[in-house]
Formats: structure tokens, sequence, C-alpha cells
């Protein structure tokens, strides 16, 4: 079983703890500093365990023609791509206000460190781990310089390839421990034969010592569901109030009505997956007691005979005698009475019969 981390103070992911669902807000709330707090309420209404945002300190995530560049998209909220983003970015004050408002509703807060001088800042103001997004995955001084922080470290993947990923592994493992892994495809929003669930199985076998999750841009909830199925400990997904709204992520992402449909169908999932001992359960007794077969009588059998296969079938039988698995070794066996044609054959009737014990 991977290991279990502590990601957040008391709530610990991995192993058989229940799955850390993330609420990413990024920069979905339009600007909009009253938006942000209905999405954190928003998130922690539908059951989200944390609630994410997106912080860079714009000029050490951006060269300065890359903020200068035109930026004409139908989602552009200025001219150039630094005026669009400047619209989109909260100030520190603005980040102190929305994690406090956090802490009032009851529902973690993180942001993911788009840069070295944000994750300065995300150190600074206390929030419980790191979110490496994967623009920056590859980025090792980065990884380095965060990992040496000492807070837990969720790490995605879009973009990257195996052996990058055992590089990241490599990276950050001696210097703190506590970690994990998303499978991500970083198309928005994502079409199902890009998602390849199957990287979960892969990094489970690569990395066996730390927790695996998933962070899906797809639309629906069906995929992020199968991901828990797979053993995803944490799910991280875009979350919007309205997909229509102006904005590059609000496609991929889902409504509150939506939100809540996936916490509610992770944590039946979860209850589904339950115990790998196959067994008769108490809840199977009732239509094992109505249904379940017998071995009866295909002929009457006289007292004193030697049971072979064709004497014998399998029907519901009343009453209950022994069950099918058992005709094999009633083979050979000796009866010490009449069989009437279509009676249950049951032990009173085997003589010399010796109970077997299930393991």
């Amino acid at each position: 079983m991977p290991r279990e981390i502590e990601l957040c103070p008391g709530r610990r992911v991995g192993g058989d703890q229940p799955c850390f669902i993330i609420a990413e807000i990024g920069q979905n709330h339009q600007g909009d500093l009253e938006i942000a707090k209905r999405m954190i309420r928003m998130a922690k209404d539908c059951g989200a365990d944390c609630a994410k945002f997106q912080k860079s300190e714009l000029e050490y995530k951006f060269n300065k023609k890359a903020l200068e560049r035109p930026y004409t998209s139908k989602h552009s909220w200025g001219k150039t791509y630094g005026e669009h983003k400047r619209h989109l970015e909260f100030s520190h004050d603005q980040y102190r206000e929305l994690k406090k408002y956090a802490e009032e509703v009851g529902i973690f807060f993180t942001a993911s460190g788009m840069d070295e001088m944000a994750v300065e800042f995300l150190h600074e103001l206390d929030v419980p781990f790191f979110k490496v997004g994967s623009g920056d995955t590859n980025n090792f001084p980065y990884l380095e310089k965060t990992a040496k922080k000492g807070r837990p470290m969720v790490i995605s993947s879009g973009m990257q390839s195996m052996n990058t990923m055992h590089q990241v592994y490599q990276i950050v493992k001696p210097i703190n421990p506590n970690f994990c892994f998303l499978q991500c495809t970083s198309a928005y929003p994502l079409q199902p034969e890009d998602v390849n669930l199957r990287v979960i199985s892969a990094y489970q076998s690569a990395f066996p010592d730390i927790p695996i999750g998933y962070s899906g841009h797809e639309t629906g909830i069906a995929i992020s569901v199968a991901a828990v199925a797979m053993g995803a400990k944490v799910v991280e997904r875009h979350v919007t109030l309205d997909k229509t709204w102006k904005g590059s992520d609000h496609q991929a992402s889902l409504e509150p009505n939506e939100l809540a449909e996936l916490v509610k169908a992770i944590r039946t999932v979860e209850k589904a997956m339950g115990s790998p001992i196959k067994q008769l359960l108490p809840c199977e007794l009732a239509c094992n007691e109505k249904l379940g077969k017998s071995v009866v009588a295909k002929v009457a059998i006289p007292e004193g005979a030697v049971l072979t296969l064709d004497m014998l079938t399998v029907k519901v039988g009343e009453p209950k005698g022994f069950p099918p698995e058992s005709i094999f070794d009633l083979v050979g066996q000796k009866v010490k009475k009449n069989i009437e044609e279509d009676e249950t054959i049951t032990e009173q009737v085997v003589e010399n019969h010796v109970k077997k014990v299930k393991c």
C-alpha cells in the first residue's frame, strides 16, 4: 500500500484514506474578490476538501515581451497579455483576505505558485501544501527550492514524460518525502481519448511509496470517478459558477451541481471499493436462502448405494442441502437411507460425512 502523507493539518492522503478533492478555482473568479469568496463557499458547500487558486508574480513568471504581447482573444481582459493577467491577479492582501475567509468557512486553502517568488509568498501565507502546476514540473531549480520549504507538495504532470517524472521524483524525494504526483493532460477541455487513465497505474508501479492522484480538465464527472476507482488519492478539478463566463478555463470546469455530484460519486465509489476478500456477505443471506441451489437426487437412490455423478443434479432445493460446489465430493460416498427422486441430499443421509471447513 502506498505510504500516507499529511497533506493538510489533520488530513492524511494515501493508503486507505479518503480521496482528497481539490476545487481548482484558479482564475475563474474573473478578478473579482467577492466572486472568489462565493466560489470558496461553493467549494465547501459541495463537499470539496480544498479551494485552490493560482498565484503569480507576473514579472517573475513572464519576460517583458511576453507581457507586452498583444492579446486579442475573446477571453482577454486587456489589450496585452500583461494587462489581461494583471486584471486576474489578486494582491497579497487580497490573498490574505481569501485565506482568512476560507478558514472561517472551514475549507483548506492553497494556490499553485506559478513562479519562485509566488512560492515565497505562499510560504509566508502559511498554506498547508504547495501545488506545482504542470508548467513548472520540469522546472528543476523551482522544484528544488519549493521542496526545501518543507511543505507537502502536489505535483501535476501535464506535458511531461515518464522520464521527466522519474527525474522529478529523484530531485524531490531526498529533500522532501511528502509529495504526490497527479496524472494530468494539459488540454482545455480534454477529450476522453487523451486522458490516459492507465498512467495512474504506471505511476503506482513506478512510484509505489507516494500517493498518486488525478487532475482533470475533461467535461463531466465520469472520468474523474473512474480515476478514483483506479486508486487516485487526490482529485483536482477546475470549478466555475457559470461555464458561459468569459475565460478559457470555464468550459472545462464544473459548475456547482456537477462538483456536488462528483464529490457524492467519489464517496460512493470509495464505499464500493470495499474489501479484497471474496466471501458470502450478510447482505446476501436472504438471496442465498431463497435462490441458493443444492445438490438433489436426479433419480431414486436406494439405501447403501454409492453415489455417482449421474445420480445427482443441482436445483433450488427445500430443505437446503449440500451446496453445488460439493457435488464432486459426494461422488463415491455411501448413502444410509433411501432417497427419493428430486429429494435434497443432506448431511444426514450420507454415511460418515465430515463437513469441510471453508477457508
